[in-house]
């Protein structure tokens, strides 16, 4: 059995999550981080709550606390939408883990929540290892028409001010100077997992194999025939669900 508990992340923008413990928490203390991906017209809801059944699952068959976090402009989290700003909340659950005791944190990201968790592990070394489903190699294209990207982000709800941003360049340049590929450049001693689908239409797994490349140890699992929507495969979980086994066992 496991407890699952809606709470609030301290600091400004107010962030909504979910914290998932299980009944017997192992001696370890070991967490896990959840990072979403970028929200769509077709696919609103509340983020935090649509990974609450696979961190129940970590929670009851690995004994880990599970931390998913509503980023900044999503679901019921206060603020707008910047590329900062998402590693920024990203920080803030991790450090809300550790002021749980929790000393070992690991990253888990899909879609534009794997780039965000390989560019927060390669803020903070003290993170454990990574594990990332469709990640993004860098955000370029959002970059080259900022514009046309800010009208996306209404469009989703993530950005909900009219007078946000103040300056479209600024918030432009985070888009171009924050790269999962850079940041796997400066994660080299930590356990990497990549899964992606070959049927990705929207992040080619051509992605993946870029960012895997550059990491010296990386597990890589091209999965066929699965799209972007990977986390929910069986197949992905099932991998990831045995990295994290692993990973219990090695540290």
């Amino acid at each position: 059995m496991v407890s699952v508990t809606e709470t609030e992340l301290g600091g400004v923008p107010r962030l909504d999550a979910l914290l998932v413990e299980p009944d017997k928490v192992s001696t370890e203390r070991r967490g896990v981080v959840l990072c979403h991906g970028f929200p769509s017209a077709q696919r609103p809801g509340t983020p935090n709550r649509s990974y609450e059944k696979f961190a129940e699952r970590i929670a009851a068959e690995q004994g880990w606390v599970v931390l998913a976090v509503s980023l900044r402009g999503c679901g019921a989290s206060e603020g707008q939408f910047s590329m900062s700003g998402w590693l920024e909340d990203i920080a803030r659950a991790i450090h809300h883990l550790r002021n749980k005791g929790i000393s070992k944190v690991w990253l888990i990201g899909s879609t534009t929540g794997g780039s965000l968790a390989l560019m927060a592990a390669a803020r903070d070394p003290e993170i454990r290892g990574v594990a990332v489903m469709a990640p993004r190699a860098d955000f370029d294209d959002w970059a080259a028409d900022p514009r046309r990207f800010v009208q996306h982000c209404r469009s989703v709800g993530v950005i909900k001010d009219d007078s946000f941003p103040t300056s479209l360049s600024a918030w432009a340049r985070e888009l171009k100077d924050n790269r999962a590929v850079d940041a796997v450049q400066r994660i080299q001693d930590m356990p990497l997992l990549i899964v992606h689908g070959t049927n990705d239409r929207q992040v080619p797994y051509e992605d993946a194999r870029q960012l895997a490349q550059i990491h010296p140890s990386p597990q890589l699992r091209l999965i066929k025939g699965a799209d972007h929507r990977i986390r929910h495969d069986p197949r992905a979980v099932s991998i990831l669900m045995g990295w994290l086994e692993r990973e219990a066992a090695e540290t």
